[in-house]
């Protein structure tokens, strides 16, 4: 029998997407249809019991208060986005979703604690987010559906064999290799003179980064003076360091959910669904969202093939670890079959 599956999703992750790639829309609340867009074609992919949707605390970072220089680059955030922000958090509160909004802390956080939640209760995690930070999450019991380029149905479903693929880390590495590398986008410079074949290289040959640290003369003797001198250049293991304590997620954050029943669990209120679609003149979607959120019969719809579909025909060797970008693939014929999650 097979194991039901929450679906874990980042709202502000979504949201963000959503905002920037429509930023000229003129369209009212564009972002927060974008997401529910998303969010219902994940659901018809994914098939889950629940739906918890994570967002951060708009108000406070136990993060930054911490570590001060976090997302500090960052300026203000744009009102009409604030204002769509907290649009979404309602919107999907309103469908049945499980919204949480942890104090002090960040959707990424609610993902982690929806990766340990499941396995406790007989279930996996599928994490929709286009953030990599989630790579750290995938396992035996957590896989990635990893937004990009062509929403839900151009994107792949992360597994440890996939990511290991992609990066050349294990997920178990992959916040080392993430704290070698550095994160900009969060102000978190790397290790002075690692990218990220650098970092996959280190993790390959030493399993992690601080037995790497801790060896420095093995270091040069199996990947060459450059990248030993880097290493134990001052500054480099406390820039590891740091950026390994910021990259930590919570795991221990209350969802205040069930999987037999109450909020969260699906089908959601065929009402609600209605209401929440139409009030944002999502009425080209309304009859798909019914179907698959409130269970109400509607005729099915052909679906794209799924870029894990391509993932899967590139071997390892043609596979570049160095690029970022999965090809957008076209609809080549409808996919009524569920493609394998775990």
């Amino acid at each position: 029998m097979s194991h039901p599956v929450l679906l874990a999703v980042d709202g502000n992750s979504l949201v963000h997407r959503s905002y920037h790639a429509q930023a000229r829309s003129e369209q009212p609340s564009w972002a927060v249809r974008g997401l529910l867009t998303q969010l219902v074609a994940a659901v018809e992919r994914v098939r889950p019991v629940a739906v918890v949707v994570g967002f951060d605390d708009a108000t406070r970072s136990l993060r930054r208060e911490r570590w001060p220089q976090y997302k500090a680059h960052r300026g203000e955030k744009l009102e009409s986005l604030v204002d769509q922000l907290a649009e979404a958090v309602q919107a999907v509160r309103d469908l049945g979703v499980a919204v949480v909004v942890p104090d002090g802390l960040e959707a990424d956080d609610v993902l982690a604690s929806c990766a340990a939640f499941a396995p406790r209760h007989g279930a996996r995690t599928v994490v929709v987010t286009s953030d990599r930070d989630a790579f750290a999450l995938i396992g035996e019991h957590t896989h990635v559906l990893r937004i990009i380029n062509g929403g839900v149905d151009a994107s792949p479903t992360m597994t440890p064999e996939r990511l290991v693929l992609l990066l050349g880390v294990r997920p178990d590495q992959y916040r080392d290799f993430a704290a070698l590398r550095g994160d900009a986008s969060d102000n978190l410079p790397g290790v002075r003179g690692i990218g990220a074949r650098t970092a996959a290289r280190l993790l390959e040959v030493f399993g992690t980064a601080r037995a790497a640290f801790d060896d420095i003369e093995a270091v040069r003797a199996a990947l060459g003076a450059g990248v030993a001198r880097r290493l134990s250049a001052d500054g480099a293991r406390e820039a590891w360091e740091l950026n390994c304590q910021v990259m930590a997620m919570h795991d221990d954050v209350d969802l205040g959910l069930r999987l037999d029943a109450g909020c969260g669990v699906l089908p959601f209120e065929p009402a609600a669904v209605e209401r929440v679609f139409r009030s944002l003149n999502l009425t080209w979607t309304a009859a798909t969202a019914a179907r698959v959120l409130a269970d109400v019969e509607t005729p099915a719809q052909p679906r794209a093939v799924h870029a894990e579909t391509m993932l899967d025909q590139r071997s390892a060797g043609r596979w570049r670890t160095g690029s970022r970008r999965l090809p957008r693939l076209r609809p080549t014929a409808p996919a009524a079959e569920q493609l394998s999650l775990f």
